[in-house]
């Protein structure tokens, strides 16, 4: 039987070698805590472009008094606008670990609806 981390340890590197075959030029990579959650943009040379998450002091004012689902949607938001901002349209999402559902989803949807092409 196996454990929770070799399950979680062999979701990410099937989703990492999946990406890394591919030659993806900029990966969205999510990040997820049991309080928090982060997405940052990732060029192929493993060089951050930007990042966005709940700990951002920039979107305190917006996250106060939601719900853990509605600050990964706002999370999803602001990184699609950062995206833009760098010029940035279509990307890669790298989950890692993490499941496809939840808070992760939440942020992928939001980053898509926001223009973000993945």
């Amino acid at each position: 039987m196996k454990t929770k981390l070799e399950k979680r340890q062999r979701r990410k590197y099937h989703v990492r070698n999946r990406i890394m075959r591919d030659g993806a030029a900029v990966r969205l990579t999510v990040t997820r805590s049991s309080k928090h959650i982060y997405a940052q943009l990732v060029d192929a040379g493993g060089r951050t472009l930007c990042g966005a998450g709940t700990t951002k002091k920039a979107l305190a004012a917006e996250l106060a008094g939601k719900k853990k689902t509605e600050r990964a949607a706002l999370v999803g938001k602001e990184i699609a606008r950062l995206a833009r901002e760098k010029g940035v349209e279509t990307v890669v999402f790298d989950r890692g670990s993490h499941k496809f559902h939840g808070r992760v989803k939440a942020l992928a949807d939001a980053a898509r609806a926001e223009g973000l092409k993945f």
